[in-house]
C-alpha cells in the first residue's frame, strides 16, 4: 500500500481504532466478570464472627419471613429437610443424589450462582430428581459484609442464572455462614430484613451436622439427628471440599431415621408453600437473559484459563529475548578489532537531507552536518514542498558544501531518490538524514569506516533522544539504548539488520543504484531499504560511535502517530519481503521470525498480560503477582544498566523505568494492536507529519572530536 505525499493532521482509521478498545475492552470486561465470580468464593461452614449484639429471636421455627415482625414456620414432628449448601459440585453432588435416590427421599438444595454458571447441568439434576433449589448468593459471600448494592447485585446474579440454568427464580435465601436461629446477630436481621423485603424466605437450620469440620461420621450423624422425634432443618454441605465424610453419614443418617418413622421433606414444604411457590417459572426473557450470562461466564472462563496458560509461554519468550540480547551484546562489545579508525580511508560522502516543514529545526541539522570533522563533505537539502521557510532558512545559511533542491511534495522516498540523482559521479557513500537531526562531528567519519570492507552495503549509526528533560522524552531515551541499540547489535553478529534509521544511516551508492533506490510501497522506507540490500547480498552493520540527536515526539499523541506509522510500515515491508524466509541470504531466516515474533506476536499478547497481572491483583493471590513484578523491574533495570554501560549513558533516567512498565510500554502495545488491526483489515495509512519544537538540549555544547 501506498502513502500519500501530503501529511494531514489526521490519517488514523477511527472504525479500526474503535474495533482496537473494544478488544480490549472487552478482555477487561471478560476478565472482571470472571474475576467477581471466582474472587470471593468462601470456605464452606457456618462459623464466622459475630459483629453485633445477640438478636435474641423468640421464633420456633428456621423458615423465617424478615420482611415485617420475623414469623418462622415450626417443623412438623418426625419430619426432616435435608439442606445441602455451596453446590453444586461436579463430584459430590451427584454423590449425595445418588444416596437421595436410593432411599427415595427429597432434599433442598442452596446453590451458589457461580457454581451454577460453571455446572447449570448438575442444577438441572437436581431439579429433574424432584429436589428443590434455594440460591446461597452468587459468589459464596458473607452478606452482612456488603453494602446494599452489592447484595442486590449478589441476588440479581443469582437469580439470573437460576433462570438461565433452569428455568425458574427460587425465592428460598440462605446466606451464606449462617446455621442457627441463635446464632443470628442483630447485623443478621438487619441484612436479612432488606432481602425478605425483595421477596425471599430465609431458611436457615435447626440442626447443624457441622460436616465442613470433618469431625468424622459418626459425629455427623449425631450432629444431625433430632431428638425426642422433634422435626428440623438439617444443614449439610455438597460442595467446598472432601465430601466423602457427608456422603456416608447422610446415607446412616436417612437410613436411621426411616428406621424411627421420620419423613423427608422439602423446606418448601416446612414453610406451607403450594407447589412450585418456591421456585416460580422464569418467562423468556429471563430465561434468555440467563443462558446469556451463563454463556459469558463461560467464555469469561475460558479466556482468563487461555490467558494464565499464556503466562509461562510469554515469560519465557520474554526472558529468551532478554539473554539473546544481552549474550550478543557482550558478545558485540567485545569483538576485537570490528571496524579499525583508519584516517587514510576517506571515501567520497554526500548527505541527502529530506526536508517537509523542517524551519524549526533545519538550521541545527545542516549546521551540523556541514561541519562534520570529514573532507570535501558535501551536503544536499531537498526541500519536498514545504509551505514554511524551510527552504529560506538554508538557503540564508550560505554554506558552500550544501546545495539546496527544490521540487513538489512527493513524499521522503521520492525526496531521497531525487537527491540520489543529484550525486556528484564518483560518489561512494550516500548517507541520509532526517531534517530534525543533529550530528557530532565525528559522526561521518565513524559511518564510513565499516565500508572499507567491500561486503559492507549499508550501516546504521547510533541514533539518541535529543529532547529528554520531559518525562516522555526519558523514556524514549530508555527505549532508544535498551530496545534499538541492542537489538542492533545482535542484528549485526547474525548479520541479519532489518532497520538502518533514517536519522542516521549510510548507504554504498552502488547498493542503492542496485536495488533501484527507495520505495514508496511502504510506510516504513528506511526498512524496506535495508531489507532490498540484505536481500541483495550486502552487509549491514552497527557502528555505536557514530552517533547522532534527533527530536523525539514531545507528546503522547505525536509519540503515537510516530510509532503507529513505524509498526504499520514494518508490517508492510515483512510482509513485502516475506519471501526472503526461503532466499539464500540468512537475512530472512534470521531476521524476519525473530520480528514477527518480538515485534508483533509478543506486543499483540503483551496487554493480556497487563490485564491479567491487575486481575490477579484484584481478584487472586496478590503476593505472587507482585513479587513477580517487582522481579521483572529489577531485571529490567539490570539490563537498562548494562546497556548504558555500553552506550557510555548516565543511567540515573532508569530510576523512570518502573512507572514506563506501567505507562509507555503499554502505549507502544497498544499501537501494534492498532497497527495490526489496521493492516489485517486492509485500509490504506497516511503518513503523519510530526511538530517539531527544535529542543536538542541532550546534545553536548561541544561535539565529540575524531580520535
Amino acid at each position: 500500500m501506498k502513502r500519500t505525499a501530503r501529511p494531514t493532521p489526521s490519517g488514523e482509521p477511527v472504525g479500526h481504532w474503535t474495533l482496537t478498545i473494544v478488544l480490549l475492552v472487552t478482555c477487561a470486561l471478560a476478565l472482571c466478570l470472571q474475576g467477581y465470580a471466582r474472587r470471593q468464593l468462601g470456605h464452606a461452614g457456618t462459623q464466622r464472627s459475630v459483629r453485633g449484639e445477640p438478636a435474641r429471636l423468640d421464633l420456633a421455627g428456621s423458615v423465617i419471613d424478615f420482611s415485617g415482625v420475623p414469623v418462622a414456620a415450626e417443623a412438623h414432628p418426625r419430619s426432616v429437610a435435608l439442606t445441602f449448601d455451596d453446590g453444586p459440585d461436579p463430584r459430590w453432588t451427584p454423590a449425595v443424589l445418588d444416596v437421595l435416590a436410593k432411599h427415595g427421599v427429597v432434599a433442598t438444595f442452596f446453590v451458589v450462582g457461580s457454581r451454577v454458571a460453571a455446572h447449570p447441568e448438575l442444577a438441572r439434576s437436581i431439579q429433574q430428581a424432584g429436589h428443590e433449589l434455594g440460591t446461597h448468593t452468587f459468589t459464596h459471600v458473607d452478606m452482612t459484609t456488603l453494602p446494599w448494592w452489592q447484595q442486590r447485585l449478589q441476588l440479581s446474579l443469582t437469580q439470573t442464572v437460576m433462570a438461565g440454568a433452569v428455568g425458574t427464580r427460587p425465592i428460598l435465601f440462605r446466606p451464606p455462614y449462617s446455621s442457627t436461629i441463635d446464632a443470628l446477630d442483630t447485623q443478621d436481621v438487619k441484612t436479612f430484613r432488606r432481602i425478605s423485603g425483595q421477596g425471599y424466605l430465609i431458611p436457615l437450620s435447626d440442626l447443624d451436622s457441622e460436616d465442613w469440620r470433618k469431625p468424622g461420621v459418626d459425629a455427623i450423624v449425631a450432629n444431625a439427628t433430632p431428638l425426642d422425634g422433634q422435626g428440623a432443618v438439617v444443614l449439610f454441605h455438597d460442595a467446598g471440599g472432601d465430601r466423602q465424610e457427608t456422603v456416608d453419614a447422610l446415607d446412616l443418617l436417612i437410613t436411621r431415621l426411616q428406621a424411627q418413622n421420620y419423613s423427608f421433606q422439602r423446606v418448601s414444604d416446612f414453610a406451607g408453600l403450594p407447589a412450585g411457590a418456591a421456585a416460580p417459572a422464569a418467562n423468556n426473557i429471563q430465561r434468555w437473559q440467563g443462558r446469556i450470562l451463563i454463556w459469558s461466564l463461560r467464555l469469561a472462563g475460558d479466556l482468563a484459563d487461555g490467558i494464565g496458560l499464556l503466562m509461562i509461554p510469554l515469560g519465557l519468550l520474554a526472558a529468551l529475548r532478554t539473554v539473546l540480547l544481552l549474550t550478543f551484546a557482550r558478545a558485540h562489545s567485545r569483538k576485537p578489532k570490528r571496524f579499525l579508525f583508519d584516517l587514510s580511508y576517506e571515501p567520497s560522502v554526500t548527505i541527502l537531507v529530506p526536508a517537509f516543514n523542517e524551519a524549526v529545526g533545519i538550521e541545527a541539522a545542516v549546521r551540523s552536518l556541514s561541519t562534520c570533522d570529514y573532507p570535501n563533505l558535501r551536503v544536499i537539502v531537498i526541500d519536498d514542498g514545504s509551505t514554511d521557510n524551510t527552504a529560506a532558512i538554508v538557503t540564508a545559511m550560505g554554506l558552500g558544501n550544501v546545495t539546496l533542491l527544490r521540487q513538489r511534495n512527493s513524499g521522503k522516498p521520492a525526496a531521497l531518490n531525487a537527491g540520489m540523482r543529484a550525486l556528484e559521479p564518483g560518489t561512494e557513500i550516500v548517507v541520509t538524514v532526517d531534517g530534525d537531526t543533529v550530528f557530532a562531528r565525528n559522526a561521518v567519519r565513524w559511518l564510513v569506516q565499516p565500508f572499507a570492507d567491500t561486503t559492507v552495503g549499508a550501516v546504521s549509526g547510533n541514533t539518541k533522544v535529543a529532547n529528554r528533560a520531559g518525562l516522555l522524552g526519558r523514556w524514549q531515551h530508555i527505549e532508544y539504548v535498551m530496545g534499538f541499540n541492542l537489538d542492533r547489535r545482535m542484528y549485526e553478529l547474525l548479520n541479519c539488520m532489518p532497520t538502518v534509521p533514517g536519522a542516521i544511516g549510510a548507504f554504498r551508492a552502488a547498493a542503492l543504484h542496485f536495488v533501484g533506490g527507495l520505495s514508496s510501497d511502504t510506510l516504513a522506507e528506511d526498512t524496506d531499504l535495508t531489507m532490498a540490500i540484505n536481500r541483495s547480498g550486502w552487509r549491514v552493520v552497527y557502528q555505536e560511535r557514530a552517533i547522532a540527536w534527533t527530536e523525539a515526539p514531545a507528546t503522547l499523541r505525536q509519540l503515537w502517530r510516530q510509532r503507529y506509522r513505524w509498526s504499520y510500515g514494518t508490517m508492510q515491508a515483512m510482509w513485502k519481503h516475506r519471501g526472503a524466509v526461503l532466499a539464500k541470504p540468512p537475512f530472512g531466516r534470521r531476521a524476519l521470525p525473530y520480528m514477527f515474533v518480538f515485534q508483533v506476536l509478543f506486543p499483540l499478547a503483551a496487554p493480556l498480560i497487563d490485564l491479567y497481572a491487575i486481575y490477579g491483583l484484584v481478584f487472586l493471590n496478590r503476593g505472587p503477582v507482585l513479587g513477580l513484578w517487582v522481579l521483572f523491574n529489577i531485571l529490567q533495570v539490570l539490563v537498562g544498566v548494562y546497556a548504558f554501560r555500553l552506550d557510555h549513558e548516565r543511567p540515573t533516567v532508569l530510576l523512570t523505568m518502573p512507572l514506563q512498565q506501567i505507562v509507555y510500554r503499554q502505549l507502544l502495545y497498544l499501537v501494534v494492536i492498532h497497527s495490526a488491526v489496521t493492516a489485517v483489515l486492509g485500509a490504506p495509512l497516511r503518513w503523519h507529519k510530526l511538530a517539531r519544537t527544535g529542543n536538542f538540549s541532550a546534545v553536548p555544547l561541544e561535539t565529540r572530536s575524531a580520535p
